[in-house]
């Protein structure tokens, strides 16, 4: 199984990588895991405790178990995913059943911070955008998918986002092995990705 992570700034355009990636590739030889299923379980606090979460810092996410299920999958077991709500601000309590695949893709703007984690990935990429954009792209879809209004975006992006980014994502540049530009010239890096993993296929 080749494990590829991709890693990027909120915003960043990573989900299109994803697909660019996806729809080059046969159908059914290809899984994708996101970082944002595996947010720690947070039943045991109320909604307003919950809305006050600093979502943007790797201690949110339950890497033991994403790591854990990347493992069986290795082992050719399926798993089960949790799926989680960014209008509840936790998990649904529902689960994906996620089959192994020939290739597996990791997505998620801190999945390179976790040492244990990013040891899994036979390739890691990492998609670089401006932060004007990925500012700009953060506010269309909050307010549009996860019913966020324009203050609330702004107020998390200066106290939250920005500064959680400076800290833990961009500095996650170094362990990359490919860094993708995201905008209209990023064809050659993409595929590079895809020819790779025609070969593994």
């Amino acid at each position: 199984m080749l494990i590829i992570g991709i890693a990027g700034g909120t915003g960043c355009g990573k989900t299109t990588v994803v697909n660019k990636i996806l729809n080059e590739l046969p159908e059914g030889e290809v899984g994708v895991i996101s970082q944002d299923s595996y947010y720690k379980d947070t039943s045991h606090l109320s909604y307003d405790e919950r809305v006050n979460i600093n979502f943007d810092h790797p201690r949110s996410i339950d890497f033991d178990l994403l790591a854990e299920h990347l493992e069986t999958l290795k082992q050719k077991k399926s798993i089960k995913q949790p799926v989680y709500s960014f209008v509840k601000h936790n998990r649904t309590g529902d689960t994906i059943l996620t089959l192994p695949r020939k290739v597996m893709i990791v997505e998620g703007i801190l999945i390179l911070t976790n040492p244990k984690l990013r040891d899994k990935f036979d390739i890691k990429i990492f998609v670089h955008a401006d932060s004007d954009e990925r500012l700009i792209r953060r506010l269309k879809r909050d307010i549009a998918e996860r019913g966020r209004d324009l203050d609330e975006v702004l107020t998390r992006y200066q106290n939250t986002l920005k500064p959680m980014h400076d800290q833990f994502i961009e500095p996650m540049k170094e362990y990359a092995d490919i860094i993708i530009p995201n905008n209209k010239h990023n064809t050659v890096a993409i595929d590079i990705v895809k020819t790779i993993i025609a070969e593994k296929l």
